[in-house]
């Protein structure tokens, strides 16, 4: 993802979501601050930017390992996409601020929940 001045690169089987920010109403019509929302166990929030996915090994056993050819990393790749709306653990989120801007990267076993605008069906 690129901001203004800065690219966040996200690595291995990271996410870097967008949270949601309070300003929500309870059942009861009550306004529910930012600092109620940063408390619950599970959060929302929008997939910004996925990693690459979880690194594979190389399956050849290389006899000579100092030759010089070189693979390219193969990844299994992450369920999630940008644009998507993840339900995740709050606690195993790492908060960020990258130019004023809040964001927090969770790995993909603490995403419970993706939800999608648009599902291609395959017939």
């Amino acid at each position: 993802m690129k901001s203004r001045n800065k690219q966040i690169i996200v690595v291995g089987d990271r996410i870097l979501l967008r949270p949601d920010t309070g300003g929500k109403k309870s059942a009861g019509g009550l306004y529910l601050p930012p600092s109620v929302t940063e408390k619950q166990e599970v959060r929302g929030g929008i997939v910004v930017e996925v990693g690459p996915g979880i690194p594979l090994g190389n399956p050849e056993d290389d006899p000579e390992p100092w030759s010089q050819q070189e693979t390219a990393p193969r990844y299994i790749p992450l369920q999630a996409e940008v644009g998507d709306y993840a339900l995740y653990l709050n606690k195993v989120a790492v908060p960020i601020s990258v130019e004023g801007i809040d964001y927090v990267i969770v790995p993909q076993n603490a995403i419970l929940v993706l939800i999608r605008d648009e599902l291609e069906l395959n017939q």
